[in-house]
C-alpha cells in the first residue's frame, strides 16, 4: 500500500505499517487522533507493551498531521516524551 506516512519526522517504514495497521492509511487520517488511544490498541494488537517511544511517535504523528506550521522543535518524537498532546479536531 503506497501511504504519504513516512513524510512525518520519525515514521520509517516499520512504525508506518504499524499506523495502517490500527487504521490510520494516511497523514489526513491522523486529524482528530487520540495518540493514546493509538498506543493502547498498538499495545493489544501485538499482544504485550509496546515500547513507550512508540506513543512520542504517535503524538508527534498526531501533531504533524493537525498542524499547518508546525514548530521543528516538536517534530522530534522525543520532544513528546514529556508532553502530552490533545487533538484539536477531536472525535
Amino acid at each position: 500500500m503506497k501511504t504519504d506516512l513516512k513524510i512525518i519526522p520519525g515514521v520509517g517504514k516499520s512504525i508506518e505499517q504499524d499506523l495502517i495497521a490500527i487504521g490510520y492509511p494516511s497523514v489526513a487520517s491522523l486529524r482528530g487522533a487520540d495518540p493514546e488511544d493509538m498506543y493502547n490498541r498498538e499495545c493489544i494488537r501485538k499482544g504485550c507493551a509496546v515500547d513507550r517511544c512508540v506513543l512520542y511517535v504517535f503524538r508527534c504523528a498526531v501533531y504533524f498531521a493537525e498542524t499547518e506550521q508546525p514548530d521543528p522543535e516538536k517534530l522530534r518524537w522525543w520532544y513528546w516524551k514529556n508532553h502530552e498532546y490533545h487533538s484539536v479536531f477531536s472525535k
